[in-house]
């Protein structure tokens, strides 16, 4: 046995005994490194992307937002974090702006800046049918880099366009891609629709989400909201709310701590319940509220006769000249306008049609 086993070692080292002079000869100890071939310039457009990133970095922020949990064990209670995304310097205030839905139902706030230096954050406020709220951070203003702000009314299909955010957690990432499309309509966390919506292929994945939206002149014309993807990554289909609604929201939410809509203070019924009664155009107004600019104008709301019989209200089909055929089209017709605008609302009564001048309130 003891043979055996002296037999089997010496052929093992035999076998590597024979093996290690042609590895050796493989070796060369005097090898160079490869000569490094000269590169020339940089293509412009490879220019453009990095002087627009160099440019707006600095006023991209990341965004943690952070939940309070009770210790188990201890009962201690803790902040932990809760979720992460973007955004990008508003003013010199040290105002933030971002989605909504990146700050909803946390309890605070933390704000890390480019140089990498945290801020404890506070909400100022949000509008949550346009996917926008409102931070602000107490740093020093020489930390703080506004971003440029440009237009979204002149947009065109096949303009480039840059994002900068914080895609799973990787701060200051930069992807770049085309405008693909315009006028999207995207569903806000609060089922209202957002209009207008900028569609692109640049590479919109979780964590990018308020993170800003450039032009080739590093103008930010959007703030990236959504994704679409069955997998949740980027497929290649991401939308983006129009800088021209940020720019008169964001004031909106900074003065009141909310979109200061205009309206007439009246509940409208839904458009299925309304076709359930046999309406084909319009919307039925159910309730008309006290002391309202509709009331003062004598729009009639849905009610109950003096035999408990339902009386419809009346049923707005058009607002200055323009149709309305469904609750969304209501909304689009009036956010056109501004609050203290007087409009002419075009309703149907008793088979006939009136039409009643109204002055626009602050919902």
């Amino acid at each position: 046995m003891n043979n055996r086993l002296i037999l089997s070692a010496l052929i093992i080292c035999l076998a590597l005994g024979g093996a290690a002079p042609a590895a050796a000869q493989a070796r060369d100890k005097s090898a160079p490194a490869r000569p490094v071939s000269p590169r020339g310039s940089l293509l412009p457009e490879e220019q453009t992307a990095i002087a627009i990133f160099e440019e707006a970095r600095s006023s991209v922020v990341y965004i943690t937002t952070l939940v309070y949990q009770r210790d188990f064990f201890t009962f201690n209670v803790q902040e932990i974090p809760q979720g992460t995304g973007s955004g990008f310097i508003w003013d010199d205030e040290g105002r933030i702006v971002t989605n909504f839905h990146v700050i909803a139902e946390a309890e605070n706030f933390q704000v890390t800046l480019s140089d990498q230096t945290k801020w404890k954050a506070e909400l100022v406020g949000a509008a949550a049918d346009r996917d926008l709220a409102v931070l602000r951070i107490r740093a020093p203003r020489e930390k703080l880099r506004p971003l440029r702000i440009g237009s979204s009314s002149d947009l065109r299909v096949g303009q480039m366009v840059f994002a900068i955010g914080n895609p799973f957690g990787l701060d200051q990432t930069l992807t770049t891609g085309v405008i693909s499309a315009l006028g999207r309509e995207i569903e806000s966390v609060t089922r209202r629709p957002i209009k207008g919506v900028i569609q692109t292929d640049a590479a919109i994945n979780p964590g990018n989400s308020g993170g800003p939206l450039l032009d080739s002149a590093g103008r930010c014309i959007g703030v990236n909201t959504a994704i679409y993807s069955p997998s949740g990554a980027s497929a290649g289909v991401g939308f983006a709310v129009p800088v021209d609604i940020i720019n008169r929201i964001v004031p909106q939410v900074i003065r009141y701590g909310k979109d200061i809509r205009p309206g007439l203070d009246i509940e409208l019924a839904e458009d299925y319940q309304a076709r359930q009664i046999g309406l084909r155009t319009g919307v039925l107004v159910l309730s008309v509220g006290r002391g309202s600019s509709a009331a003062a104008a004598g729009i009639l709301p849905t009610r109950y006769d003096r035999s408990g019989n339902v009386v419809l209200g009346d049923v707005i089909v058009a607002i200055d000249g323009r149709k309305v055929n469904s609750t969304n089209d209501f909304y689009d017709v009036l956010d056109a306008y501004q609050v203290g605008d007087t409009v002419r609302v075009a309703v149907e009564r008793n088979g006939g049609e009136k039409t009643l001048t109204a002055k626009l309130q602050a919902l």
